[in-house]
């Protein structure tokens, strides 16, 4: 119980002491604005399978990125828009369900980096598990300021096209009638999903990242109801379970990226508590009322 008997020395000295620590915090900081923000347009559309789909798709090109020594966030981008325009392509052409082609390209990406990454030499399999789980507690400035600039844009393309965004999510005849082109903000949306994915695999991994974008957002809309709240709640929330993973993983020698998205899992569960909690008044209230004018009648 230290993080309540000394709690100095559990909660803040370790990003006093350590420089690692303290860009492990803002890289996690980031990595929960950028994604908790997407991640509340990509819950309420119903995308949650493209998004774990996407942080696969964009490993062949970190693996090739890697491999012919250029930089890995084109690789990953190139990867990830190639993803897009596929799962695109085949629901136009065919008349599979869109899940269908998601699952498809899902497996053939993952499966040709394993196959790239494994075709060369061994000492590869390491990097191979970075860019699967992440390694926050080594980040450096420059990922840092590319994780700044991601979040950047993400804040202001989802302020400047909310609206768009927002018609297209919940009725796109609306959307068509009102002029908003929701194909083009379904496809701006993507875009998007692939930014913050990118933005976040070195920091707690491509497969690690659908936590933050999936369990915070989900959370925050059993709670609240507007959309702007929700990314405020996803945010708050998601930034204190990737407080708290940092720090077990730093006090107990855990992984740094697993444990931050175990953290962010459970926070899914004490938000799905909090919304049972409170439809059980509710209907206790409902059920009180009730009984009162049946046995009081006017």
């Amino acid at each position: 119980m230290t993080f309540i008997n000394d709690p100095w020395s559990w909660w803040v000295e370790p990003f006093l002491t350590n420089p690692f620590m303290r860009n492990a915090l803002w890289a996690g900081l980031l990595t929960v604005i950028t994604n908790c923000i997407v991640g509340v347009w990509v819950v309420l559309k119903g995308l949650s399978f493209l998004g774990d789909a996407l942080a696969h798709g964009i490993l062949p090109g970190i693996a090739i990125a890697y491999i012919m020594g250029f930089n890995l966030t084109l690789g990953a981008f190139i990867a990830g828009v190639t993803m897009v325009l596929g799962v695109t392509a085949i629901r136009s052409v065919s008349p599979l369900p869109e899940d269908t082609s998601i699952g498809i390209l899902f497996v053939g990406f993952l499966a040709a980096a394993v196959v790239i990454i494994s075709s060369q030499r061994s000492a590869y399999a390491g990097d191979l598990n970075r860019f699967l789980f992440g390694s926050v507690t080594a980040v450096d400035t420059a990922s840092l300021h590319r994780q700044m600039i991601a979040a950047a844009c993400v804040v202001v393309v989802s302020l400047v096209f909310y609206r768009a965004f927002l018609v297209m999510t919940f009725d796109q005849v609306q959307a068509r009638m009102l002029g908003l082109h929701p194909r083009l903000a379904l496809l701006g949306l993507l875009v998007l999903l692939t930014v913050a994915i990118i933005s976040s695999f070195e920091t707690i991994g491509s497969l690690l990242v659908v936590a933050y974008l999936i369990a915070p957002p989900a959370g925050a809309l059993l709670v609240v109801r507007r959309v702007p709240m929700a990314m405020v709640t996803a945010v708050g929330v998601g930034a204190f379970s990737a407080l708290v993973g940092i720090l077990l993983s730093y006090h107990h020698n855990s992984a740094a990226g697993a444990t931050m998205a175990l953290c962010a899992v459970g926070s899914f569960f004490c938000l799905l508590a909090v919304y049972l909690m409170r439809r059980f008044l509710r209907r206790f209230r409902t059920r009180r009322v009730a009984t009162q004018i049946l046995t009081h009648p006017a």
